[in-house]
């Protein structure tokens, strides 16, 4: 009986589909998780803080949106929400709390104030804090309703959800 070989063939350099297929849905579901496990650092500096103390509230109630936790130290949260207006002697503070945070972090800027300076046109007040930080996410008003807030959570989590969400990475 005359056996045919059968031939090896390396393996590809690139992915294969199966690799791609798996990866994407790992992403799908660290996405969905990552989403639904927002822990907010509010960094509150101004009169923006009644409004952000309403949306946790009863009527609104951010636990819906798995942001109900607040974690005053930025190493234990993920989302800094920067609520009101930061001065030029505040955003080094602002920067030293960004840079503490553990990565993934995603920052919301809560209000006019925080989002451009707001009414404030002097030599103090930041205009922007995306001078200092990147945002994701900007919420417009002076204060913004809490359903403005609710809506900047919602596509906070879009972002999240339709991000890349490596567990391995090269330098691991």
């Amino acid at each position: 009986m005359n056996a045919k070989s059968i031939p090896i063939v390396p393996a590809a350099r690139g992915k294969s589909a199966a690799f791609e297929y798996l990866t994407t849905k790992k992403d799908e579901l660290a996405g969905w998780a990552r989403k639904f496990s927002l822990f907010p650092y509010p960094f509150v500096t101004a009169c923006c803080a009644m409004e952000f103390m309403a949306v946790s509230g009863t009527p609104y109630d951010t636990d819906r949106f798995g942001a109900a936790l607040p974690r005053f130290s930025p190493r234990q949260a993920d989302l800094l929400m920067v609520v009101g207006t930061v001065t030029h002697k505040q955003a080094p503070v602002l920067l030293k709390v960004y840079e503490q945070m553990c990565e993934p972090k995603w920052v919301m800027a809560f209000g006019v104030c925080a989002s451009s300076g707001g009414f404030y046109q002097n030599y103090a007040a930041v205009a922007g804090i995306d001078k200092i930080i990147p945002v994701d996410v900007f919420i417009p008003g002076c204060p913004p309703r809490p359903e403005m807030v609710i809506d900047g959570i919602m596509q906070l989590q879009d972002k999240i959800a339709r991000g890349r969400h490596p567990i391995i990475t090269r330098e691991f």
